[in-house]
This record gives C-alpha cells, sequence and structure tokens, in this order.
C-alpha cells in the first residue's frame, strides 16, 4: 500500500537521510515528542551524535522515553552549560535552539525542526520568528558542506502564519551559489504544513 503523498514531515526525513551516514554529528532544532531526535540517531548509529533541543521538560521526557525503548545511549543536559564534548549518544538540551551554537562540538551534517507547538502539549507555548531565525541562521552557517536543513512548518496555529512568512523570507534569502532550496507544499490545501529543505553547495 503507497503511503500518503502529502507526508511532509517523511519527506523531510527521507531527504536527510540521504545525506547523513552513521558516525556524524546531526541537530533537532525541536525535540518535541521524540520522533525526529529517535530518526536522526537511527541515521546517526551507536557512534553518531544528536543533539537535541526543547525548552520543555515535558517534551525532553517524551524524548527520552522512545530513546530508551530504542535502546540508545542519552544524557540530559540542563540551559547554561558551555560547549559539548564529541560524544556518540544523544544530547537533550532543555534550551532554546536559538542557543545552538555555544553547545555545538563541530560542524553538524544535518539539521531538523518542527515548528509550531508540542503536540498534546499546551497550545500557547510555540516556536517564534525570533527564536527561529536565530536558530536558522547559525545552522546555515555552521552547516557542513553538503549538510541538509530540514524544517516542517505549521501555519494553521495563532503565530504560525508570522513565523511561516518570517521562515520563507530566511529560506528564500539563501545565497544561491552556496545553497540550493526546496519547497514542498501541498497545493490545493493551504493551512496544510509544508517543508522546506536546504543543501549547503559551499
Amino acid at each position: 500500500m503507497s503511503r500518503p503523498l502529502t507526508r511532509v514531515v517523511s519527506w523531510g526525513h527521507e531527504l536527510l537521510a540521504e545525506t547523513v551516514r552513521k558516525g556524524q554529528l546531526v541537530v533537532d532544532l525541536t525535540a518535541g515528542n521524540g520522533f525526529d531526535t529517535l530518526m536522526l540517531w537511527r541515521l546517526v548509529g551507536n557512534t553518531g551524535q544528536v543533539l537535541a533541543f526543547d525548552i520543555q521538560a515535558e517534551a525532553l521526557s517524551n524524548t527520552r522515553q522512545k530513546l530508551e525503548a530504542a535502546g540508545a545511549v542519552f544524557r540530559m543536559r540542563t540551559a547554561g552549560q558551555q560547549q559539548l564534548p564529541i560524544s556518540p549518544g544523544v544530547d537533550l538540551i532543555q534550551s532554546g535552539h536559538e542557543h545552538l551554537e555555544s553547545y555545538l562540538p563541530g560542524p553538524p551534517n544535518g539539521v531538523v525542526a518542527n515548528l509550531g507547538y508540542l503536540p498534546g502539549g499546551e497550545q500557547a507555548l510555540i516556536t517564534r520568528p525570533e527564536s527561529t531565525l536565530a536558530a536558522l541562521q547559525q545552522a546555515c552557517r555552521l552547516l557542513r558542506t553538503g549538510g541538509r536543513i530540514a524544517v516542517v512548518v505549521y501555519t494553521g496555529h495563532h503565530g504560525g502564519e508570522a513565523e511561516g512568512a518570517a521562515v520563507d523570507r530566511f529560506f528564500s534569502a539563501l545565497n544561491e551559489e552556496s545553497f540550493q532550496v526546496l519547497r514542498i507544499n501541498v497545493a490545493n490545501r493551504p493551512q496544510a504544513p509544508y517543508l522546506l529543505v536546504a543543501e549547503k553547495r559551499q
């Protein structure tokens, strides 16, 4: 049976899987319920390292449970810590993703984000344009050549349209000599989530 054509989250996973390899460093800017973090850990394997950010303890707890069930090595990190050491496993960081650069131990090969609010959580707690753009600016600057950033944008909630417009402008303004940018959206469902992927060329 074929999978739904409009599975933008899965498309993002597949596009990251094309370039991310075992043993590499990758980042989840929005740990949420842990699906992206777990996907990244499976891509990099036991020799790779995943940094997963979220400001909500509930999100990191949900992510931790998935990692435990999968047998992943993980570490809980609190806000305010300095640059992390290079170490295989998953670092769950309770901090805003706008602080990405201060934690990264090296250039990442892949970055993923699902914007909006925590599914099943408090809908008033949402990602916001200012912190999202700060995280994306750092991610693009630090990304290893050949690496990809995959961002799923949700506009159907309060504040989502403004954040989506800001993220669209950011990706559209990336230098075409340095980045290739792909946008996948559902053409006949304007409020449906959509995917933005950037690959660093040089």
